[in-house]
């Protein structure tokens, strides 16, 4: 029996997998949409002390990703503090509200949403070298209330560092990362950018920055001992599953419950249970922070011919394809050859197989 649970800031979850502060969670509606989908536990959409007023559009795919202008919370603190909390608090699930964006700010409704609140998220969009804004937003949150209090951090700054300045200042944990940007789209029609912004700018968020968001998971976990909640193109059981290898304690998806609807939580918890059942594992504690300690000291330049599955190869070719040594033939059995003295090891073909055919 696979046990997705864990206790995080000493608040119970039934599993790990949860909406980032976006529009996912517009309003308490969608915050029980997210339950019926699956969701662990329900973080809501950053509020300031006055609604956003957000360009259209705003949201886009592009390809291999997401591109989007929005901002924070569309409805007004007094809507949300009225109407909308009271809402997110009755589906029974841990709530994490979002709050941005200076210390000021931060000060003036932190005290306002405690009362609806399991923890607090603190937004830090898109900083330089200068750790101080984080610093200060975590204080001012930390003297007005004793609930704990993540902050999320963009993947455009040194993670370690601000990793590191997150926790002097006390914060309770870190949530990593937010969409990469500014980017920009094209409408082949028209020739405008995409998005509505003054200069047609967007922010880059799902598939495409997975692999950005699973190397700052990575690196803030060896920089800190506070909990770190991975985000940023999680869309699978295997993503979430590979945030949890990576150290992350559990995860947020946006982009995908955006494109997928609120069912993909339970969808990527189902994915999850059966993975680690497949793999023989039965908790998270069993993988979390694997690739720690599986990850090699020095780099590899020895040259390894991948093996090959002759049972699950089907002939498709792919491998063929894309082997640029011109390494790989199919047999008169339709089935993968590789040739060991013209193979450079690259391990291209084994991430290409779709039937596992391949291994290194």
């Amino acid at each position: 029996m696979t046990n997705l649970s864990l206790d995080l800031f000493g608040i119970d979850f039934a599993n790990p997998v949860m909406p980032a502060a976006g529009p996912p969670i517009k309003d308490g509606k969608a915050a029980h949409k997210a339950k019926e989908g699956g969701a662990g536990a329900i973080v809501t959409k950053t509020i300031s002390v006055k609604a956003a007023q957000v360009p259209r559009p705003n949201m886009a795919e592009v390809k291999s990703g997401f591109i989007n202008t929005e901002l924070w919370s569309e409805l007004s603190p007094e809507q949300w503090l009225e109407e909308e909390y009271p809402k997110v608090k009755e589906t029974g699930l841990p709530v994490i509200v979002g709050l941005g964006y200076s210390a000021e700010e931060i000060k003036e409704l932190a005290q306002k949403v405690e009362p609806y609140a399991d923890a607090l998220e603190l937004s830090t969009h898109y900083l330089g070298d200068d750790t101080s804004p984080v610093v200060n937003s975590i204080k001012a949150a930390k003297e007005a209330t004793d609930i704990p209090v993540i902050v999320k951090v963009s993947p455009q700054v040194d993670i370690p560092v601000f990793a590191k300045a997150a926790e002097e200042a006390g914060a309770d944990g870190i949530v990593l990362i937010n969409s990469f940007g500014p980017t920009l789209d094209i409408d082949l029609k028209t020739g405008k950018p995409v998005m509505g912004s003054d200069n047609g700018y967007g922010w880059l968020s799902g598939d495409a920055i997975f692999p950005l968001a699973l190397r700052c998971v990575f690196e803030a976990v060896e920089a800190v001992d506070i909990p770190v909640i991975g985000v940023g193109g999680v869309s699978t059981g295997a993503d979430a599953l590979k945030m949890i290898m990576a150290g992350a304690q559990a995860v947020q998806i946006c982009t995908a419950a955006i494109v997928d609807g609120p069912k993909v939580y339970g969808e990527v918890v189902k994915e999850m249970e059966d993975l680690m059942s497949k793999l023989g594992y039965s908790s998270l504690d069993q993988i979390r922070g694997l690739a720690h300690k599986e990850r090699s000291e020095t780099a590899n330049f020895e040259t390894i011919a991948p093996d090959v599955n002759y049972e699950s190869c089907t002939g498709c070719g792919l491998c063929v394809t894309s082997c640029v040594y011109n390494a790989i033939k199919l047999n008169e059995e339709n089935k993968a050859v590789i040739d060991e003295k013209k193979c450079e090891g690259c391990g291209l073909c084994v991430t290409r197989c779709n039937f596992a055919a391949l291994s290194l």
